[in-house]
């Protein structure tokens, strides 16, 4: 970095610039929704399971808004996570809990959790004013 671009950047936080917004949660940890729905991640997937395999394993908790099961472009094999969208929180829930007890797809055991979680107040940013 030059001398240039060292001193363009001092006043980057001057004056409201350097007041950051916090993280902190009113009503603790937990799972957060996502714009438009509750999103759970899956890991630990079958390398040769198919998109209707999840499909099938997660429609049987409520309605699937998005699915998304990503391939390794070299082998063309699942990379071992997908992300699921609910609309409705009821719905995601059961599903976390039944497919975390169930047998899992092609007999390996998927561990599913939330995408987004809120974080707690101990660990959560504060306000930081720059002097």
């Amino acid at each position: 970095m030059s001398k240039k671009q060292v001193n363009e950047n001092a006043d980057r936080y001057k004056g409201e610039a350097g007041n950051f917004q916090s993280l902190e949660s009113d009503d603790g940890p937990g799972p957060m929704k996502s714009i438009e729905g509750w999103i759970l991640i899956a890991t630990g997937i079958h390398e040769e399971a198919q998109e209707d395999d999840l499909f099938d394993a997660f429609s049987k908790f409520g309605p699937i808004k998005n699915l998304h099961l990503n391939l390794d472009r070299r082998t063309g094999f699942v990379k071992g996570y997908a992300l699921v969208e609910f609309s409705d929180f009821a719905h995601a829930q059961d599903a976390l809990n039944g497919l975390n007890k169930s047998d899992g797809i092609y007999g390996k055991k998927i561990h599913v959790d939330w995408a987004f979680k809120k974080p707690s107040k101990k660990g959560a940013l504060k306000q930081v004013k720059k002097q």
